[in-house]
C-alpha cells in the first residue's frame, strides 16, 4: 500500500505562483511515473503534468511554459511549481504515482496506481 500526502495549494491572484508537493510513503520498491491531475468544477479530471523516473517531464498544452514538474527520488516526492496562474487553473489538484515499471494507459490517458487526496488551488481574477 502507498500513501500520498500532498501539501501546498491555496488561494492566489491571477499572475501569481503556487507550489505543490506530494510525498509518497509505504511499501514499495521503487516509484515509477509521478505526476499531477486536476479537476475543475463540472469538468473531467485531466493530467496536468507527469515525470518519468529519469526526470523527463510531460505537460498538457494549457500549462506549458507556466508549470514545472520535478521529483526527488531520494525523498519519494514530486513537486509542481505553478506560475503565471490563471483563473482557469482553479481546480482540485491530485498527486498520482505508478509503482515500478507499471504505466497503464486507458483510452489514451494515464491510469495511475495510486492517488493523493487532492488539494484545492483557487486563482482569483
Amino acid at each position: 500500500q502507498v500513501q500520498l500526502v500532498e501539501s501546498g495549494g491555496g488561494l492566489v491572484q491571477a499572475g501569481g505562483s503556487l507550489s505543490l508537493s506530494c510525498a509518497a510513503s509505504g511499501s514499495f520498491f521503487r516509484l515509477g511515473v509521478m505526476g499531477w491531475y486536476r479537476q475543475a468544477p463540472g469538468k473531467q479530471r485531466e493530467v496536468v503534468a507527469k515525470i518519468s523516473t529519469g526526470g523527463l517531464p510531460n505537460y498538457t498544452n494549457a500549462v506549458k511554459g507556466r508549470f514545472t514538474i520535478s521529483r526527488d527520488n531520494a525523498k519519494s516526492t514530486v513537486y509542481l511549481q505553478m506560475s503565471s496562474l490563471k483563473p482557469e487553473d482553479t481546480a482540485v489538484y491530485y498527486c498520482a504515482v505508478d509503482i515500478g515499471p507499471n504505466h497503464r494507459v486507458v483510452n489514451g490517458t494515464w491510469d495511475p496506481d495510486y492517488w493523493g487526496q487532492g488539494t484545492q488551488v483557487t486563482v482569483s481574477s
